[in-house]
C-alpha cells in the first residue's frame, strides 16, 4: 500500500531550521522559525510558569482525563481574558480547550462544515501559510481578500472593505486579532469599527485567529477586536493561542470559542464541538492549560505574568527600532521604517526570493523565501551584521 505514497518536500520553515543549524559559520543568523526569542537567542520558560509547574507539581492528585472540553478554570480564564467579564457571562460564549491554536482551527473547521457543508473561509492576502492546509485540509473552501500592500508596505483597506461588502451572507472572514502573521499590520481601532460594520450589514461571520495576544499594545488592548465584533455580530468564532504570551509551545495549549445568539445556540455548538473533538483527538493535554489555569486565576501570579508579557512586547518593539536605526545607516536610500511600525514578531523585509537566498547563501541569513522575518531573532550581537548584509544584497 505505501509504496504508491509519493514523498512530500519538507516544510519550508522546519528545512530552514535544519539549513541553520547545520551551518557551519559562526556568523549566521535564524529569522525564519516562528517562536519568541530573547536577547541571548533562547527560548525561556517564564518565571511565572516555572511558579505554576511547582504548584501544579505539588497539588495535583490525579492524571485522569479532562473530557473533550478541557479544563473548565482554564476555559473560563481564558474566555474572560479575551472577552471580558460580561461577556464570558452572557451565555452566548461557549470555549474548549485545544491542542495549540492549530488543533482549534481544525475543530472549527470541522464545526463550519457541519454547520454549511459548502460554506466560504474568506482570509487575508496574505495569511498565515498554515491558514491553508489546515483549513483547505478539513474541506474549507478558502478564498482571499485584499490586505497588504507590498509597495507602500501597508493595508489596501479602501480594497478590503470593497471586498467585504462584495461577499455573500453567511460567508465567513478570516481575521487576525493582532500581530497579523506574516505582516506584522494591523487594522487600527477605526478601521475595526468600519470592518464588524460591514461584517454585521452583510450579515457574515467573523473567525478571529488571535495568536498572539499581549505582543502588539497590551492584553486589554489587543482584545479590542474582540470585543467589538462580540457586540455587533450574533454569531462569531475566535481561535486563541498561549505558545507566545505565556511561551508554552511545545505543551500545545489553544482554545476555541464561538459566540451564538443566545444560550440555547450555545448549548447547540457546545454538543456538537465535544462530538467532533471526541472523533478527532478525544480530549485535550492538561498540563499546559492547567498551569495557564494557576496564572490566570491567581491575583499575584497573573500581575508577575503581566510583567513578563510586557518585558516580550518591549523587547520586539525595541528589536524593530534598532534593525531601522541600523538599516538607516547601511542602507541610507532605501526606506524599511514599515518594520517600526509594525507589531508582534513578523514582517516582510520586502526582498526578492533571489535576495533572501543570496543572505542565505553568502551570509548565513535564514529566512522564508517572501523575506518574512521574525524580529525575535535579531538581538544587539547580530543586528549591525543583519543589517549590512541586507544592504549589500539590495
Amino acid at each position: 500500500m505505501f509504496e504508491k505514497l509519493e514523498a512530500l518536500p519538507p516544510d519550508a520553515i522546519l528545512r530552514l531550521i535544519v539549513e541553520h543549524r547545520n551551518d557551519p559559520r559562526e556568523r549566521k543568523v535564524d529569522l525564519g522559525v516562528g517562536v519568541y526569542r530573547d536577547e541571548m537567542g533562547r527560548t525561556p520558560i517564564l518565571d511565572t510558569v516555572k511558579k505554576a509547574e511547582r504548584r501544579l507539581l505539588e497539588a495535583q492528585q490525579t492524571k485522569a482525563y479532562l473530557g473533550s472540553g478541557g479544563d473548565p478554570l482554564f476555559n473560563k480564564a481564558i474566555q474572560t481574558m479575551m472577552f471580558g467579564t460580561a461577556a464570558s457571562e452572557s451565555g452566548r460564549l461557549v470555549t474548549l480547550q485545544t491542542p495549540g491554536g492549530s488543533g482549534s482551527l481544525r475543530v472549527a473547521a470541522a464545526l463550519l462544515l457541519r454547520a454549511k457543508p459548502k460554506v466560504t473561509v474568506w482570509a487575508s492576502d496574505p495569511t498565515w501559510a498554515n491558514h491553508v492546509p489546515l483549513l483547505v485540509g478539513a474541506g474549507i473552501k478558502l478564498e482571499k481578500y485584499p490586505y497588504y500592500e507590498p509597495e507602500s508596505k501597508a493595508i489596501r483597506f479602501a480594497e478590503m472593505i470593497a471586498a467585504l461588502e462584495a461577499l455573500s451572507p453567511g460567508d465567513v472572514v478570516l481575521l487576525h486579532g493582532c500581530c497579523h502573521n506574516p505582516t506584522g499590520v494591523d487594522l487600527d481601532r477605526e478601521q475595526w469599527r468600519e470592518v464588524a460594520a460591514v461584517i454585521a450589514s452583510r450579515q457574515l461571520l467573523p473567525f478571529v485567529d488571535i495568536a498572539y495576544q499581549g505582543f502588539a499594545d497590551g492584553l486589554e488592548e489587543d482584545a479590542y477586536p474582540l470585543r467589538l465584533l462580540f457586540e455587533q455580530s450574533p454569531e462569531m468564532i475566535v481561535s486563541g493561542s498561549c505558545s507566545k504570551n505565556f511561551g508554552l509551545y511545545r505543551d500545545r495549549v489553544g482554545c476555541l470559542s464561538v459566540v451564538s445568539e443566545d444560550a440555547a445556540g450555545s448549548a447547540t455548538v457546545q454538543s456538537q464541538a465535544y462530538n467532533i473533538v471526541r472523533t478527532m483527538y478525544s480530549m485535550p493535554p492538561d498540563h499546559g492549560g492547567a498551569v495557564v489555569a494557576g496564572i490566570l486565576n491567581d491575583e499575584v501570579l497573573r500581575a508577575e505574568w503581566l510583567t513578563e508579557l510586557a518585558a516580550m512586547r518591549g523587547r520586539l518593539k525595541e528589536t524593530r527600532a534598532l534593525l531601522c536605526a541600523s538599516l538607516r545607516d547601511h542602507a541610507p536610500d532605501r526606506d524599511f521604517s514599515h518594520l517600526e511600525r509594525a507589531k508582534g514578531m513578523f514582517s516582510f523585509l520586502g526582498l526578492s526570493s533571489n535576495q533572501v537566498q543570496q543572505l542565505k547563501s553568502d551570509f548565513g541569513v535564514y529566512m522564508v523565501d517572501s523575506s518574512r522575518i521574525n524580529v525575535a531573532g535579531i538581538t544587539r550581537d547580530n543586528v549591525d551584521y543583519l543589517a549590512a548584509s541586507i544592504a549589500a544584497v539590495l
